[in-house]
């Protein structure tokens, strides 16, 4: 195995820059299979990035937008047998037309059934998981340290992202520590699955995950602090962070980003 490259990651910015400035030229669609609560959320971030939403569950017509669309997310907030149908076809879809995929493996440290189905997932090749320390230690069965999400990064050929009060971002042969953020990002639904939607939209443009993942994290955490300056609170935030996506530009990001 490489070892994780520990060098100053000093160009993360000028990645995140680049991802951003393409993203809102070629406004890809996402498609979204995510948490019943989060899907109108969610749909607004995308639109406020620049990117364009569509979340269809219909088994009829859902493999047809993954199959056109630049990215997918698949979050497993709400796992009803209509929703893990649609999953099976979207990644289906996914994997046959090497459409870039994100896997969100929402609350699996609390359901047996959850964790089994996110690893038959994995089979599915995503290119990205997002996931917090606790969903980590559920489906890679260790310690949800550096060194070990390095290991799963490489070994599963994708790209990780948790989130946390510091996010760590790996492919196996990078690794990056992120700390921008603020803690009213823990205080309004559907934030974490806006981001993994935010982290597909990067991949959609950029086919490389580390930078797409990496790109994803720091917009996102970088809006998040913006908007949490304006906010009075969770629910002002939530309008806060749609104005501080759409007005995000190359300054903030070079300024802001807090990384190792």
């Amino acid at each position: 195995m490489r070892a994780p490259d520990l060098a100053p990651f000093h160009d993360l910015p000028d990645i995140a820059v680049d991802v951003l400035t393409r993203l809102r030229r070629q406004r890809p669609r996402v498609h979204c299979l995510t948490n019943a609560v989060a899907q109108t959320f969610t749909a607004n971030i995308l639109l406020a990035l620049g990117a364009t939403p569509s979340m269809t569950i219909a088994p009829g017509e859902v493999g047809l937008f993954v199959r056109s669309a630049g990215a997918l997310l698949i979050n497993l907030g709400t796992l009803d047998g209509e929703r893990r149908t649609a999953m099976d076809l979207a990644a289906e879809a996914a994997l046959a037309a090497e459409i870039p995929w994100v896997l969100d493996p929402v609350k699996i440290e609390r359901s047996d059934i959850r964790a089994v189905y996110a690893r038959a997932l994995l089979g599915k090749a995503p290119a990205a998981i997002r996931l917090n320390a606790d969903e980590f230690a559920a489906l890679s069965g260790g310690a949800a340290d550096r060194a070990a999400i390095a290991t799963f990064a490489q070994r599963q050929s994708l790209a990780v992202a948790m989130t946390g009060e510091t996010d760590i971002v790996s492919d196996g042969a990078r690794t990056a520590e992120i700390r921008n953020g603020h803690p009213l990002m823990t205080q309004v639904t559907a934030i974490g699955c806006a981001e993994s939607a935010v982290v597909a939209s990067c991949l959609a443009v950029e086919k490389n995950g580390f930078r797409a993942v990496a790109a994803a994290l720091l917009i996102f955490n970088i809006a998040g602090e913006i908007a949490a300056g304006r906010a009075r609170g969770p629910g002002s935030f939530a309008v806060e962070i749609l104005d501080a996506l759409h007005n995000l530009n190359e300054a903030a990001l070079r300024e802001r980003a807090r990384m190792s």
